[in-house]
């Protein structure tokens, strides 16, 4: 391992540790059902897709997947795959305020929670940027070869 990947592996914790902040932060609201969650974020959503009776299951869904991202970039053998995962939970909270009825700002509060999503995100790709050569033995096994995987 070169020193520059020693160094950026140091600096990683800090996008690892916003990322567990941030999902843990919210599962306050998720898990107890806080009205701001249902009522502003997870039931319009559930009405969007035609399956009111569901918001529950998929509020606690979306909030079990963040609690397993935040362990999984927490363990640095595990922070790749928490990162991916951070990518695709922030990917459908950034769709569904640009595109689906939740909007960009649900709350008036100048659009924080978009903002953080965005913020979010790009942690996640700065993890999986950091440990992109972990992915390479997986891809081999699938027959791809990521040639961004190169040692630093």
């Amino acid at each position: 391992m070169t020193r520059t990947h020693r160094i950026l592996r140091l600096l990683a914790w800090a996008p690892a540790l916003w990322i567990a902040y941030e999902f843990t932060w919210y599962q306050q609201y998720k898990l107890t059902g806080h009205p701001g969650s249902v009522d502003f974020i997870f039931q319009p959503l559930a009405d969007w897709f035609g399956i009111p009776a569901h918001e529950k299951p998929v509020r606690l869904g979306v909030a079990s997947m963040e609690i397993l991202a935040s362990v999984l970039v927490l363990l640095p053998w595990t922070r790749v795959w928490g990162g991916l995962l951070t990518i695709g939970l922030m990917s459908g909270a950034i769709f569904f305020h640009t595109i689906g009825p939740i909007g960009i700002d649900p709350y008036g509060d100048g659009g924080g929670l978009f903002k953080e999503a965005i913020f979010t995100w790009a942690m996640g790709v700065l993890v999986v940027a950091i440990h992109r050569q972990e992915l390479a033995p997986v891809a081999a096994r699938f027959g791809v070869s990521l040639p961004f995987t190169r040692a630093a």
